[in-house]
């Protein structure tokens, strides 16, 4: 009979012979990076996979210093180099990292990029076409896969956040082949309903699993609708194109549930603390009212009008009296001090137009004497050329110009035969 062997016992002989094969002690693997998860403990966790198959791998945080000198991504093409060993506990085998060396980015990584340039160039990702989220929803729609837990972990939060609002789901296909195409459709049947929120969205996963969500279908489909869309895909470290295209992201589909659906409790604690508040104002206010009106009935009561109208009428009539006896005394002074104004005014006036007399006859008689008419009477010549200008000066004039000539009793014509400078009158 053969021999019988406990797991234990067939797990360490596997390890054993992991552990003497030298090619397997040292080597190292290209592929992608998948599942990838940065933990708490410092370790890094991932799957290494080509288009055939994959291997678990894992990169402790004592190797982390010296083995890896970047942060990995999903999508990526590493080299991986170290060992491949079994972990008794459970009989798996897995690669453990020493050393991580960068290739280059993968194809679905480098689609997505490619992608995401694209629409953002296009404008769909900018801020001014975000729409508001509303603060109190009453109908939100959902549109994930019906079996999911999205849809639980949403349903469970809203009822206990509200109770009253009414969830709509549309069911659609969130992974595979077509899946793309039904969360579009989703998104636009939903959207002719008119909810007042929209979330998008599903559960974490690896990269090809949440690759629908960075479709173009999908983010042009988001886009274009009317409704505000959350959009709630994977966990807080997974991010797509549906993020960016969306009015909000949320980072799990439990956080969008929380954006959306507003705490109904919180709601009428606030509402009821409102209440006492404007109560309370309106209170304050109506005795502060009351004050004043009990403060202006004492002031009237203390001031009869009929009292105070007596005696701003007696005052007035004296400050009348009072006025007029100082508007005839003053008027009276006005008058005599005008009258001897007006006789001061006359005399120098009558001296100032003397005066001006004789300034007007000393000009004249000056004016007179330079006047050319003057002259001309007294025998002199007024010339001209044919344009009426003053002759002053031979330099004029030139031979053959006509010119006008004024005497006393008429005026000549004649044309410049000759011209002559001299120094002056005698020369």
């Amino acid at each position: 009979m053969a021999s019988v062997y406990s797991v234990t016992q067939i797990n360490s002989y596997i390890r054993n012979m992991f552990a003497t094969d030298y090619a397997l002690r040292r080597v190292s693997i290209r592929g992608e990076v998948s599942n990838l998860k940065y933990h708490s403990s410092g370790h890094i966790y991932f799957t290494l996979k080509d288009d055939g198959s994959s291997i678990s791998s894992v990169m402790f945080a004592g190797k982390r210093a010296e083995g890896l000198k970047f942060r990995m991504t999903e999508g990526q093409k590493v080299v991986v180099s170290g060992s491949v060993e079994v972990y008794t506990k459970t009989g798996q085998y897995q690669l453990y990292a020493a050393k991580i060396e960068a290739e280059g980015q993968g194809d679905l990584f480098r689609r997505y990029e490619e992608l995401r340039n694209h629409l953002q160039e296009m404008g769909l990702f900018d801020e001014s076409y975000k729409k508001p989220i509303p603060r109190y929803a009453r109908h939100v729609g959902i549109v994930t896969a019906s079996t999911g837990a999205a849809i639980h972990d949403i349903m469970n939060v809203s009822a206990r956040r509200n109770p009253y609002v009414q969830l709509t789901l549309c069911p659609a296909q969130v992974q595979g082949e077509g899946a793309a195409a039904s969360i579009a459709a989703a998104i636009r049947k939903l959207d002719a309903l008119h909810p007042d929120v929209m979330i998008v969205g599903r559960g974490g996963g690896s990269i090809e699993d949440l690759w629908a969500f960075n479709e173009e279908e999908v983010a042009k489909a988001i886009f274009r609708c009317e409704t505000p869309v959350i959009s709630a895909v994977g966990h807080e470290v997974d991010w797509t194109i549906a993020d960016f295209t969306a009015d909000l992201r949320a980072p799990t589909p439990s956080a969008a549930a929380e954006l959306a659906v507003f705490d109904y409790a919180l709601f009428c604690s606030q509402l009821s603390e409102a209440r006492r508040g404007m109560r309370n104002a309106a209170a304050k206010k109506l005795d502060r009212e009351r004050s004043r009106l009990d403060h202006f009935r004492q002031v009237i009561e203390l001031h009869s009008p009929g009292r105070v109208l007596n005696e701003k009428r007696q005052n007035l009539a004296e400050m009348s009296d009072a006025m007029m006896r100082a508007l005839e005394m003053k008027i009276s002074d006005r008058r005599r001090v005008l009258e001897s104004a007006g006789r001061d005014l006359g005399r120098l006036m009558e001296r100032k137009l003397e005066m001006r007399k004789n300034e007007l006859r000393v000009l004249a008689g000056r004016l007179d004497g330079m006047s050319p008419l003057r002259k001309v009477s007294g025998g002199f010549g007024f010339l001209t050329d044919s344009t009426g200008t003053r002759i002053e000066s031979v330099g004029q004039v030139k031979s053959g110009e006509s010119i006008r000539i004024r005497l006393s009793d008429g005026k000549i014509r004649a044309t410049v035969e000759d011209t002559e400078k001299t120094g002056g009158i005698d020369g």
